[in-house]
């Protein structure tokens, strides 16, 4: 199926409202939903014989940044039998400092994979995936500060009293009482490309 025949696939099913917005001339055109539909329109997507997308190849999280106060939730879809390829996304509001986080609905229960994408983003984004069998961080400790995927993360100073901020000091001049020429690139010849085969 084309992307217009897919477009129109999701209309007949769930009406024309539930499209927010498309690009049809993208690189990689792509659908926005009504985010409190996406589930109902993904699970379609997923159940009925004529699309059968039985793979979500990617889900991504992007913060458009203060100024543009949005955030979306874009899902690369694909159909192993049908090899058909269809994007969708999400829009939500994107909080200040003292305010709830955007929710969009899970989408676990359709496909499995998306279980750990969707703890990615809101570990590193700060977008909560309601209905999620376990929503909690994945990369970061439980306690950490802030989303650092944010485009306005500061990193904080301390963390348990232990100092955060990287500096340039081990690229500098290596770690403290370590000589210099440890730290330094050995000579290209010492380390070929190519290594002898063992005997």
């Amino acid at each position: 199926m084309t992307f217009r025949e897919l477009r129109d696939f999701i209309v007949a099913k769930f009406g024309a409202e539930v499209i927010v917005a498309e690009k049809a001339d993208n690189l990689q055109p792509y659908l926005v939903l009504q985010t409190e539909r996406l589930a109902d329109v993904c699970l379609e997507l997923h159940d009925n014989e004529l699309t059968y997308f039985d793979y979500l190849s990617c889900l991504t999280g992007i913060d458009n940044g203060p100024d543009a106060g949005t955030m979306e939730v874009a899902y690369n879809l694909y159909s192993i039998p049908y090899d058909h390829h269809l994007m969708l996304k999400v829009q939500v509001t994107r909080n200040s400092e003292n305010e709830a986080i955007p929710a969009v609905p899970t989408i676990s229960h359709i496909w499995r994979t998306a279980d750990w994408h969707e703890r990615e983003v809101f570990d590193l984004l700060g977008i909560y995936f309601t209905n999620h069998p376990d929503m909690r961080r994945i990369l970061c400790a439980a306690d950490w500060g802030g989303h650092p995927l944010r485009k306005d993360y500061k990193l904080q100073d301390y963390y348990h009293g232990i100092k955060v901020p990287y500096d340039d000091h081990n690229e500098n001049s290596g770690f403290r009482g370590e000589p210099v020429k440890l730290t330094q690139q050995p000579p290209a010849a010492q380390f070929p490309d190519k290594r002898e085969k063992p005997e």
